[in-house]
């Protein structure tokens, strides 16, 4: 068949008759998907401003070639169940994946489900993880029945930096786990460097076809350990400290504390009486520098390696991070500071430079990805492809982001409320356009008696009970009381103030 004198075969022709050129194009050449995931990074980067002097050039450059969602919420404040989520493109109240443990993989039910990796190969991609990706330790090589292995190739899986001889900070014992200092001497002394290494590596000689390569990066989690030059760019002398309030807690349920009873890590009280507030935090930002600058260092290789217009680019954390806010550190709230995470897009595909405040969460991630990179949708996902806002950051969103910690505690936020609702029924109501910080908690207040119906009805209507084996981190609420790991707790057991 000849058109305008040219020869075009007739499977060409089809296509542009069916879709246009632009079909054919995205079938010949898929985009790749660099997914650089970032464990207990709270908003305290350039692009969110969480914090007034942090300095993270590179995430700030990559913000600033794409989009960047300054309303992102996770599934759940714990790796585990959020990184399952993520993966799976399922909420916790789906999977009953709520603390550190188990695998989903476990569940027959899910012994077959998809994950974000599996689908990219099932449609001709490559798929490379290396660093802390699922949670930890590396998931076993269980082959799922139709599809193979987890991942085509496994990478390093990085770690921990090894721990000092001796800790740099007496905790309690009950804490003994935690500490912070200028620890190792360099970067290439740091696990998350050989993370980065591979992942530069990889880019250096790329996979045929396109790929899926995701890189997990473990900075800022605790022990806040990152070499001097980083603890260089904070000096303590003129360290800003986030703001808190006193009585914060005052106005809050009781059930509000056992989401954070005995965990290991210390409350503002004792951080105040040791005078190790500043230094924590100064070792946080230290942190978020140091991985910033392993963010930085692949994204450079991006570059060298040609692939960078060709390449789907997205940037996350797996949960937020207290210091201090709230009379704790630490994670496992439904509050702000735990919830929003970074979420940056970038490659083909993303308005450069836009920031979108609509609330998205990190289960949009699985159905976004395969929507960029033309791939059809998996009808399991429960989460919406953020594509309509990657092409205009204004388009509007169905629905809030809703994360869950444990069984039957759920908080829901919109762009400007968080309705919170715990296993018990107590509640907390936050009007972000007048109170940022959450001080002040609404709920008992009959004017809003309609706002808190409205935003109920996004609550899940059911949750699935932990898996079998579920373990660390994990609260439930039985016959009326609730149960801390299996003990339970009584009315009258103080919040532990370390």
């Amino acid at each position: 068949m000849r058109l305008l004198g040219t020869h075009i075969p007739t499977y060409i022709l089809a296509a542009v008759l069916l879709g246009g050129w632009g079909s054919l194009a995205s079938a010949a050449d898929k985009p790749n998907v660099l997914f650089i995931a970032i464990d207990d990074l709270n908003d305290w980067v350039g692009p969110l401003g969480g914090h007034p002097q942090v300095k993270t050039p590179h995430l700030d450059r990559l913000a600033a070639r794409g989009t960047t969602f300054t309303n992102a919420h996770c599934q759940s404040p714990l790796c585990n169940p959020s990184r399952t989520s993520l993966l799976t493109g399922l909420r916790p109240t789906t999977t009953g994946v709520y603390a550190l443990a188990p695998w989903f993989r476990t569940a027959e039910k899910f012994r077959d489900t998809p994950t974000v990796f599996q689908w990219f190969k099932k449609h001709g991609y490559v798929t490379l993880t290396g660093g802390k990706v699922f949670h930890d330790p590396y998931p076993p090589r269980l082959d799922r029945k139709d599809d193979g292995p987890e991942v085509d190739v496994w990478g390093t899986p990085g770690g921990f930096t090894p721990r000092p001889k001796a800790k740099f900070v007496q905790t309690p014992d009950n804490i003994a786990l935690m500490d912070w200092g200028v620890f190792p001497e360099t970067d290439e002394d740091c696990f998350d460097y050989d993370v980065a290494t591979w992942a530069v590596d990889r880019l250096k000689n790329p996979p045929k076809g396109p790929f899926f390569l995701a890189v997990g990066l473990r900075h800022p989690h605790v022990p806040c350990y990152a070499p001097q030059k980083w603890f260089e760019l904070y000096p303590e002398a003129t360290l800003e400290l986030p703001p808190v309030k006193a009585d914060d807690r005052d106005d809050l349920p009781r059930f509000a504390s056992y989401l954070h009873w005995k965990l290991p890590e210390p409350r503002l009280k004792w951080l105040q009486d040791a005078k190790q507030w500043k230094p924590l935090v100064r070792a946080y930002l230290a942190s978020v520098s140091f991985v910033d600058a392993q963010v930085g260092r692949v994204l450079d290789a991006l570059a060298a390696a040609g692939l960078e217009k060709n390449t789907v680019v997205v940037l996350w954390s797996d949960h937020g991070w207290h210091l201090g806010e709230k009379g704790i550190t630490g994670k496992n709230t439904l509050w702000e500071r735990s919830t929003r995470v970074p979420l940056i897009f970038a490659g083909p595909g993303v308005t450069r430079g836009a920031k979108c405040g609509r609330p998205v969460e990190l289960l949009d991630i699985y159905p976004t990805l395969a929507d960029l990179c033309g791939l059809p949708a998996n009808p399991a996902n429960e989460g919406l492809s953020l594509v309509p806002q990657l092409k205009d950051a204004k388009a509007a969103r169905d629905r809030p982001a809703v994360t869950t910690h444990n069984p039957g505690n759920h908080a829901v936020r919109t762009e400007r409320w968080r309705y919170i609702r715990y296993a018990d029924g107590s509640e907390e109501l936050y009007d972000h356009s007048a109170d940022p910080h959450e001080w002040t908690n609404l709920a008992a207040d009959p004017r809003y008696a309609d706002r808190k119906k409205e935003l109920a009805r996004w609550l899940p209507a059911t949750s699935a009970k932990p898996l079998p084996g579920s373990a660390g981190r994990l609260l439930t609420y039985e016959n009326g009381v609730p149960v801390w790991e299996g003990q339970p707790i009584r009315p009258d057991d103080p919040f532990p103030e370390k």
